[in-house]
C-alpha cells in the first residue's frame, strides 16, 4: 500500500464509519495494543487477508488521532507477528495527515496448507481465529481440524469401524459391487475376492472400514446414530414459524439406512411434500405435469451431501439436514467446501474429493457417475424449470444449497401487482385453505392464510364459516 493509498482508506473510514471483514482499525494512541493475533490469525486464514489500520479511535466516532510513535510501533507490530506460527509477514505503511501518523498493516493470506495460522502462546486450538463480519471468532476444533485434514490427506471415508464385521454386511451387495469391480479389468478378475476387499478398501488390516459400512451395510446408524438426514417440512419461510394449529413442522421423518437407500428416501420425502401442477408447454402444446423442483437437481443436491459430506469423528454426531420452506428447499451438510476450491468456482474448476473412496464404490455401483457434474446438473434444470439459480454457500463447517421455486402469485406480489380484489372475488364461493393456497399458486397453506387471507378477514371483507373455532379444518373462506 502506497502513503497516498492508506490516506485514501482513512477517507473510507470517515465515509463508512465501521470495520469489515478484511479491514480492522486501531487506536494506538497510547501505545501499540498487545493484542493484535487475534486479527493476525483470522486475517491470515482467509483468501483475502485483510489491513489493520492504526491511529483511529472506533470509540470516539472513528476519530482520526494518529499513533503514539510510528517507528515504535512498526517494531512491536513485528514483534507480535513474529509469535505467530507460522510467522505473519505483514507489510507496513506509514503516512502523515494533519500533522499525525498513521500506520497501516497487510496481512497477506495464507495458503491453506499453511492454515490454520495461529498464536503459539495459545496452541493450535485455543490460538486459531476466523473473521466473522468484522468480529475475530475463535475456531471451532472442527474448523481447525479440516485445515489438518486436507494437509494430512486423511481419509476418514475408510477409518476403521471396530464393531462392525464382515458378516454384518449385506453379502448380495457386495457380491453386486465385486462383480461390476471386475467387468472389464483381467487384473482384478484373477484377484481372489478377500484381496478385493483389502485393495479396495471395504476391509483395512482385517477390519470393516467406514465406506463399507456406509454403503452396504443393512443398517449403518447401528454404528452411527447421527450419519442419517433429518428432513422437516417448515410452514412457512424460516425456522420458528408456527402454523395455523400450532405446529412447527407439517412434515417431520428421520431417513436411515445405507447412502443408497437414504437417497432414495430423502427424494421421496421432496415428492411427497412438493406440488405437481399440469402446465401447456409452449413448444408442444401438450399439457405436462411439473413438480415445484426438478427432481434431477434434487437429487444430485442430496447426493452430493451424502456423498461429500465430512464423515470425521467430528462431525459423525451431525446428521445432513433437509429443510422444506415455503419458497425454498435447503441442504445442509456438515463439512465446509473441501480443498482449494472457492464457491465461484463450483462446476467450473475440478475439485478436491473428501471422500474418494465412497465415491468410488458409488461410481461403481451407478449410484454416482463422480464426474464432477452434479452442480452443473442443478444448475441446468434448475434453468430448464425457468426457476431462480441454486445459492451454494460455506458456513463456518456447514455446505448449504438453496434452491429457490418461482411463485408466480408472490413475483407478482413483490411487483405490486397483486390485487386483493381478486381473492375476495373467488371467495365468492365458499373456499378451502387448500383451494385458496392452490389460486394463489404458493406451496404453503400456513403461509397462504396468514399472509394473504387473514388481514382480509380482520377488515371485514372476507368471513369465515366457522369464527368461533378459526382453526377448525372444515373452515371456509367467503365473501359477500
Amino acid at each position: 500500500m502506497t502513503t497516498e493509498e492508506l490516506i485514501e482508506k482513512l477517507d473510507l473510514i470517515q465515509k463508512l464509519k465501521c470495520e469489515t471483514s478484511t479491514l480492522e482499525i486501531k487506536s494506538a494512541e497510547q501505545g501499540c495494543p498487545k493484542h493484535l493475533y487475534d486479527t493476525l490469525s483470522s486475517f491470515s486464514n482467509q483468501d483475502e487477508g485483510g489491513i489493520i489500520i492504526f491511529g483511529v479511535d472506533e470509540k470516539q466516532n472513528y476519530k482520526e488521532v494518529g499513533v503514539y510513535d510510528p517507528q515504535d510501533i512498526q517494531k512491536k507490530i513485528n514483534e507480535q507477528c513474529l509469535q505467530m506460527e507460522p510467522i505473519v509477514r505483514p507489510l507496513l505503511t506509514v503516512a502523515e495527515k494533519d500533522n499525525k501518523f498513521f500506520v497501516s498493516a497487510e496481512i497477506p493470506g495464507a495458503d491453506i496448507v499453511d492454515r490454520p495460522v495461529f498464536y503459539q502462546g495459545r496452541g493450535r486450538v485455543k490460538g486459531s481465529y476466523t473473521r466473522i463480519g468484522d468480529s475475530d471468532e475463535p475456531m471451532t476444533e472442527y474448523e481447525v481440524y479440516s485445515y489438518e485434514a486436507y494437509r494430512k490427506k486423511y481419509q476418514d471415508d475408510v477409518r476403521c469401524v471396530a464393531r462392525a464385521t464382515f458378516a454384518s454386511l449385506k453379502q448380495e451387495l457386495l457380491t453386486e459391487y465385486v462383480e461390476l469391480l471386475k467387468k472389464g479389468k483381467p487384473h482384478l478378475s484373477a484377484m481372489k475376492d478377500n484381496e478385493i476387499y483389502e485393495l479396495m478398501s471395504i476391509k483395512r488390516n482385517g477390519e470393516i472400514t467406514l465406506s463399507a459400512v456406509m454403503n452396504f451395510s443393512p443398517y449403518p446408524q447401528a454404528y452411527f446414530p447421527q450419519l442419517c438426514i433429518i428432513a422437516t417440512v417448515v410452514p412457512g419461510n424460516e425456522i420458528g414459524v408456527i402454523g395455523e394449529l400450532g405446529e412447527r413442522f407439517t412434515d417431520n421423518q428421520r431417513i436411515e439406512g445405507n447412502i443408497s437407500e437414504m437417497l432414495d428416501g430423502a427424494i421421496h420425502f421432496v415428492n411427497r411434500n412438493m406440488r405437481t401442477k399440469t402446465i401447456i408447454n409452449p413448444d408442444t402444446g401438450k399439457r405436462e405435469d411439473r413438480t415445484d423442483y426438478p427432481i434431477p437437481a434434487i437429487r444430485e443436491a442430496i447426493l452430493n451431501a451424502l456423498v461429500h459430506r465430512d464423515y470425521s469423528v467430528h462431525t459423525e454426531g451431525m446428521p445432513i439436514q433437509l429443510i422444506m420452506f415455503s419458497d425454498r428447499i435447503e441442504i445442509r451438510n456438515p463439512g465446509g467446501v473441501y480443498g482449494r476450491i472457492k464457491i465461484n468456482q463450483l462446476g467450473k474448476v475440478q475439485p478436491d474429493t473428501r471422500n474418494p473412496v465412497l465415491a468410488s464404490e458409488l461410481e461403481v455401483m451407478r449410484i454416482t457417475e463422480n464426474r464432477y457434474s452434479g452442480i452443473p446438473t442443478i444448475r441446468r434444470t434448475m434453468q430448464e424449470y425457468n426457476l431462480r439459480q441454486p445459492e451454494f454457500s460455506d458456513e463456518r463447517g456447514s455446505f448449504i444449497v438453496k434452491l429457490y421455486k418461482h411463485e408466480i402469485a408472490e413475483k407478482n406480489e413483490a411487483l405490486g401487482m397483486f390485487d386483493g380484489n381478486d381473492l375476495v372475488l373467488f371467495c365468492k364461493t365458499p373456499r378451502t385453505r387448500k383451494e385458496i393456497c392452490e389460486y394463489l399458486g404458493l406451496s404453503s397453506v400456513t403461509y397462504a392464510i396468514q399472509t394473504h387471507v387473514l388481514p382480509l378477514v380482520e377488515k371485514g371483507v372476507i368471513k369465515m364459516s366457522i369464527p368461533d373455532k378459526p382453526k377448525s379444518p372444515k373452515q371456509l373462506f367467503y365473501s359477500k
